[in-house]
């Protein structure tokens, strides 16, 4: 397992502690509608969203919740090496195979009540899947599993994966990596969510430099 799980080597520290404070936003996001499938995505490359969706991810299910976590980040997917799992089987073969989408490949952590669902084998059309009928029957089938579902999806402003899979979840967690997105990409990523009408509700901004080191801070978002 990843040393970037840092909500498991290292529970007492402040990022830890600041994860923890983001779930209990994210709880509080929209007390009308209860959130039971979110899709965390970063303006570029190598923000940290999928770091910060395994933690998060790790918060939620040490509170009592069950939560799938799911990679949908079909052309570079990373959570399976994060938690060491294997990638053999995965989302592309419930897209394919109807014994999978009744039985999902769920694989098990060493994290109560957190289960993941890695991409499995790469597709050559990874946007069509992700914003197909079959995507929506998928979502269904896992939320009749858990309480929560997690999607890390690729980055907004590179591939349109993102975009298409954001109107089938109830909201939007934005990464933004502090020194190294530049505003203007940040903008133009929740722009270009909001304008397909996605229900952006946050953003998590980190890498920051504090005394404490790096922490992760939630903002509410304005939709």
């Amino acid at each position: 397992m990843s040393n970037t799980l840092i909500t498991i080597s290292n529970p007492r520290s402040p990022i830890a502690e600041a994860y923890r404070t983001l779930r209990t936003n994210l709880e509080f996001s929209n007390l009308d509608k209860s959130l039971r499938s979110l899709l965390v995505t970063s303006a570029g490359a190598e923000e940290g969203k999928s770091t910060t969706l395994a933690n998060l991810a790790v918060t939620i299910a040490q509170s009592g919740k069950r939560v799938i976590l799911v990679d949908a980040d079909l052309r570079r997917p990373t959570l399976h090496q994060i938690f060491g799992l294997k990638n053999n089987a995965g989302l592309t073969d419930m897209v394919r195979d109807d014994a999978a989408l009744a039985n999902p490949p769920l694989q098990e952590t060493t994290v109560a009540n957190l289960q993941v669902l890695t991409s499995g084998q790469q597709p050559p059309n990874p946007a069509e899947i992700l914003g197909s009928k079959r995507m929506s029957e998928i979502l269904t089938a896992l939320l009749e599993r858990t309480d929560m579902v997690l999607f890390d999806a690729p980055p907004v402003l590179v591939v349109t994966d993102a975009a298409v899979l954001s109107s089938k979840v109830d909201g939007v967690l934005l990464v933004i990596s502090a020194g190294k997105t530049k505003r203007e990409n940040a903008r133009k990523a929740q722009s270009q969510l909001e304008k397909i009408n996605a229900r952006v509700i946050g953003a998590v901004l980190n890498n920051v430099k504090a005394e404490s080191g790096a922490s992760y801070y939630y903002a509410e978002g304005n939709s």
